[in-house]
């Protein structure tokens, strides 16, 4: 389907990621975890203020109480607006030198769902995390190789999440209540021959989950049973994640392992884009603490 996509902000991200509408602040924030940078675009003005982390924060959500809670490289912590990072509440991942934290997202109770991958390609080492409101860390799954996608149904009872090593995006019954993740439903099995590999999503309001296809070029809109609704295709290989603000699709991109030519070849490559898809986006919850 053709959808007129434009140039947000020419960031020139290595490894953008994880958009988030900061709707009290006006803000659409992101990461470029290649570059350990925290960017925060004021949505009225255009100014772009970009804050540098020691180690990468790769997802984050607003905290109910100020603030925001964060997957860092190498564990979870609270942070600051202007980048004040606070001590580490957990590093469940200390003993696996080639893990790293990557996407994470809020459930509808306010819970921090966050994942890890390995970075090797050495083995199924990833793990799927829940914090809690009282700072209690659970792990939901394991034997992951890269944890992309925490996003939920509109009614909470269902989570998307992929493995974008083995290349699936899956849905897994879940307990809002509990927080407990049960089995994979056999109701969403999107096709397999869908361009690239699934990386980060959000859910609109209608219900449906729009995709970014690492190396498809695209994103993906699937119904809840895992039908393709609808593909559109972007001026970029590497699209990352996407978030709503309003109607308006903003989507995060790459040049990892990009070489002169593919540069040359994608000069909008590493931009975060816009585009308007005509459906808003479901509601996020802020992290509960």
């Amino acid at each position: 389907m053709k959808t007129d996509v434009e140039i947000l902000c020419n960031c020139e991200d290595m490894l953008g990621e994880c958009p988030v509408w900061l709707e009290e602040e006006n803000v659409l924030a992101w990461v470029d975890i290649g570059r350990r940078l925290w960017h925060r675009l004021d949505w009225q003005t255009g100014t772009l203020r970009s804050i540098g982390f020691d180690t990468a924060l790769t997802a984050f959500a607003p905290s109910a109480k100020g603030g925001f809670i964060g997957a860092f490289a190498d564990g979870i912590a609270p942070f600051s607006a202007d980048g004040m990072r606070g001590p580490f509440w957990h590093q469940p991942e200390s003993n696996l030198p080639d893990n790293r934290f990557n996407d994470g997202g809020t459930d509808h109770r306010g819970r921090f769902i966050a994942g890890s991958m390995n970075m090797a390609r050495s083995g199924a080492t990833g793990r799927l995390y829940a914090l809690a409101a009282d700072g209690a860390l659970t792990q939901l799954k394991d034997g992951i190789g890269i944890v992309n996608t925490i996003a939920f149904s509109l009614d909470g009872t269902v989570l998307y999440t992929a493995d974008s090593a083995v290349g699936v995006l899956a849905a897994f019954h879940y307990d809002p209540m509990t927080g407990i993740v049960g089995a994979r439903r056999d109701d969403f099995r999107p096709d397999p021959g869908l361009p690239g590999t699934p990386d980060g999503s959000a859910v609109d309001a209608e219900g449906f989950v729009w995709n970014a296809r690492w190396d498809g070029g695209c994103l993906v809109r699937l119904a809840p049973d895992g039908r393709t609704d609808r593909i559109v295709e972007l001026p970029v290989s590497r699209p990352t994640s996407c978030a709503f603000v309003g109607e308006t699709l903003v989507v995060t991109t790459s040049t990892w392992d990009f070489k002169e030519a593919d540069f040359a070849a994608q000069p909008h490559a590493g931009a975060l884009l816009r585009l308007d898809v005509g459906v808003a986006g479901a509601p996020k919850t802020a992290f509960c603490t």
